[in-house]
């Protein structure tokens, strides 16, 4: 049993784990909210239910979907679990999850079941937990793929879910394991990366993973991910996922909550310790040693998968549809579900940016499918700000958040196509946090903004940090921060100016005072 020091959370774990609370929903849901003790609001994380305490009484349901991938009937019950216990209100998270809002407790082991009845469940999507494994979402259709690593996210979820050998760790931890090159699930900030690679000798050339260990957002900014300097075949890709986590488990920090990520645990180790532990384990568990990393194949862009494409499979296509900032309403999920099984496969697939994919689209169907008026709200050539659109949950529905993000993101963005012409705009990331725990990943975006409350004239107001500059992929980098406390009132004007310069702001790096001095000529505008 893992106890330290004075961790609220270490101290809950201890009196029992967390998954046990399945065992407990039916009397806590009949007893109802006012009752729940608060070590078991925090248990309840362990089956996805989450107390909104800005919403007294509601809950947020996160729906772990491995890789994003789902069926129409999956979003057409999540639609209907919305409408009828919900607000009618969803989220796609950049997990490629989905989250239910407003759910009272009475209604939680309902929607278990009902999600349990579509194959779907919401088991260790919080706290102390293996998130939501994260995959292209195009696996498995893109012509241009290395390979095909659903099938590995796959594997390695169902090696830990309900699996106690997993449920007490350090903290949570963040995987992707992707066959894709372009850089969808921005690997380098999780805690295990497992990205495409080809190992190149005498013989057939071998399609497998390099594995990357230890990369954060959140508090403390961001960490790219080390590379392990190992490679994996995909028959072995669940194994050393699995092994890495239980690592974490018995060595990584369990102390000061903010420094129980595991990258803290490399930070003191070194890469060198981390990987020999590692090692040691693979050999007595499995026998031979781990392989040195091969060919890494990822590109230096990214892509979000938007738009109309032709898939790997002759005369079939996808459609990546442009939902902003991720929020839908359940009757445009019941309208995805329908056009899914309508035109394509009945196939809905969630992606790390908060859109959608629909696949296996006919040709014949494409042009009829454009005419759908789902795709002039839910478009699939969104404009060039609104392309790289991300946030958070923000204020309305997040314990941690300090300001409104996406109701504020999209006006914003709306305003600035307006003003700046979007013939005029270069496509750009915009990523909006609502507070440091960077859910949107804003520290790797092209203009990331984290909420912050700022005290103007004696008056407290929204406001944020600005960052440019951030990169993901192979030569990973965070963003600058140029300008600190901007109210979000004066977003349109200042972010405007900031964008008539991306040519400038692109020199952005960390080396010279003087390029940071010209990235802060806005400032004077603040001011």
């Amino acid at each position: 049993m893992f106890v330290a020091g004075n961790n609220p959370i270490e101290k809950i774990k201890a009196e029992k784990d967390g998954l046990d609370i399945l065992q407990e929903i039916d009397k806590i849901a009949a007893e109802g909210y006012d009752k729940i003790s608060a070590a078991d609001v925090e248990r309840l994380k362990w089956i996805g239910a989450f107390l909104r305490k800005k919403r007294p009484g509601y809950f947020m349901i996160r729906i772990r979907i491995t890789g994003g991938r789902a069926n129409s009937k999956q979003v057409r019950a999540i639609a209907q679990i919305s409408e009828q216990l919900g607000n009618g209100v969803l989220d796609i998270t950049t997990r490629q999850q989905v989250e239910l809002r407003a759910i009272k407790i009475e209604s939680v082991p309902q929607i278990l079941k009902d999600l349990q009845d579509v194959d779907l469940n919401a088991f260790q999507t919080g706290l102390d937990n293996i998130r939501n494994v994260n995959t292209c979402p195009i696996s498995g259709l893109n012509p241009n793929e290395v390979l095909d690593a659903y099938p590995q996210a796959v594997e390695f979820t169902d090696v830990f879910l309900k699996n106690k050998e997993y449920t007490n760790l350090p903290h949570k931890m963040n995987v992707t394991i992707t066959g894709c090159q372009d850089n969808c699930t921005h690997p380098e900030s999780q805690d295990i990366g497992l990205v495409p690679a080809l190992k190149m000798g005498s013989g057939p050339i071998e399609k497998g993973f390099n594995v990357l260990v230890g990369g954060k957002m959140g508090s403390g900014g961001f960490y790219n991910a080390k590379d392990l300097d190992v490679f994996v075949q995909p028959e072995d890709a669940a194994k050393i996922c699995s092994e890495i986590a239980l690592l974490f488990r018995d060595f990584g920090f369990r102390d000061e909550r903010t420094k129980c990520r595991l990258s803290f645990l490399i930070q003191d180790w070194g890469i060198e310790k981390f990987r020999a532990e590692l090692h040691s384990r693979w050999k007595a568990k499995y026998g031979g040693s781990l392989s040195r990393a091969e060919a890494d194949q990822r590109s230096d862009d990214g892509t979000n998968h938007l738009g109309i494409h032709p898939q790997r499979q002759p005369g079939l296509y996808f459609a990546g549809l442009s939902i902003p900032v991720g929020r839908v309403t359940a009757k445009q999920m019941l309208e995805l579900a329908r056009l899914a099984e309508f035109y394509g496969s009945g196939e809905i697939r969630f992606t790390p940016q908060q859109n959608v994919i629909l696949t296996y689209i006919p040709r014949e169907k494409i042009e009829a499918l454009k005419e759908e008026p789902l795709l002039s709200q839910l478009s699939p050539a969104p404009g060039p700000l609104t392309l790289g659109l991300v946030s958070c949950v923000g204020i309305d529905y997040c314990n941690l958040a300090l300001i409104e993000t996406k109701g504020i993101a999209v006006q914003v963005v709306a305003e600035l196509e307006k003003r700046l012409g979007k013939e005029n705009i270069s496509s750009l990331r915009m990523h909006w946090s609502g507070c440091e725990a960077a859910c949107a990943n804003h520290h790797t975006a092209d203009i990331g903004l984290q909420g912050i409350k700022a005290n103007i004239d004696d008056r407290i107001v929204d406001a944020v940090h600005i960052f440019v500059g951030g990169k993901t992929g192979k030569n990973a980098r965070s963003g600058e921060k140029i300008m600190e406390l901007v109210p979000v009132t004066m977003l349109p004007d200042v972010l405007e100016l900031i964008i008539r310069n991306m040519a400038l702001l692109k020199k952005v790096r960390r080396n010279t005072e003087a390029e940071k001095r010209v990235v802060m000529v806005p400032m004077d505008y603040a001011a």
